[in-house]
């Protein structure tokens, strides 16, 4: 069984302050909350700062997890309120089908895999002095580059995302024809600078949060995509895409 879960931070806490600063440490507190030892399962993580006041903590997991410790560190222990939700993630797999539409959010590592970067870094210039021939996995800092990095990945994920239904058409340079805008959207950019491990090895992340509109085309890809994540840097908050009923009911070709 999958389960989905939302947990709420305290952003004043001192704790949930480190957590909220480090993408490893609030992996080391997400890690926690499941019996298992982190690499018998997947496990992925998205937080979600649209206010800043109160945080909200995504994750999905295939055990059942218990999130008191994050309550406890990073929320209102001794509050009446809601702490954490956890949901069957089931019911959800279980609409997937072609044809029908969803909002969706994903936060994602768009990068690219390339021989010779354009401007190396003194390590990286080491390596290629040395014939080192392995690629170099390069964040792609553009707003125009990193959707294109969501775009381009759509179809071996499983879904479509279908032209605006309220946008312009923006102009087509390849034959100069003027054709509908992908509905969505870059909500965020950010860049992460934390350290890793014992030896303090500094590990800089760039991240781009994605929303708007898809439509299915294929159920297994969609549901492994949900399950497993997109792209690179799952243990950081990367990967975990998360669908929604569209407002107004709207369900895409299958009414």
């Amino acid at each position: 069984m999958t389960y989905l879960s939302r947990i709420r931070i305290n952003p004043l806490r001192a704790q949930s302050r480190a957590m909220l600063a480090s993408p490893r440490v609030m992996h080391a507190y997400v890690c926690a909350g499941i019996p298992a030892t982190p690499d018998s399962e997947r496990i992925l993580w998205r937080l979600d700062v649209d206010n800043p006041h109160r945080p909200l903590l995504f994750v999905l997991t295939q055990s059942k997890p218990d999130w008191t410790h994050i309550a406890e560190a990073a929320g209102w222990p001794d509050a009446d309120d809601e702490h954490f939700a956890i949901g069957d993630y089931t019911p959800l797999l279980a609409r997937i089908a072609p044809g029908r539409e969803f909002a969706f959010r994903l936060t994602a590592s768009p990068v690219q895999n390339t021989n010779r970067p354009d401007k190396p870094t003194p390590a990286q210039a080491a390596r290629i002095a040395a014939g080192d021939r392995r690629s170099f996995r390069l964040a792609h800092r553009t707003a125009g580059a990193q959707l294109s990095w969501l775009l381009d990945r759509t179809t071996r994920h499983g879904f479509h995302i279908p032209p605006a239904r309220t946008d312009p058409a923006v102009p087509d340079l390849a034959d100069d024809k003027a054709v509908p805008a992908p509905d969505v959207r870059l909500i965020a950019r950010n860049r992460h600078e934390f350290s890793k491990g014992d030896r303090g090895k500094r590990i800089t992340l760039h991240t781009a949060t994605f929303e708007g509109r898809l439509r299915v085309t294929d159920t297994a890809l969609l549901t492994d995509a949900l399950l497993q994540g997109i792209g690179p840097s799952k243990a950081y908050g990367c990967g975990l895409l998360t669908l929604a009923p569209l407002p107004g009911g709207q369900r895409g070709a299958d009414g």
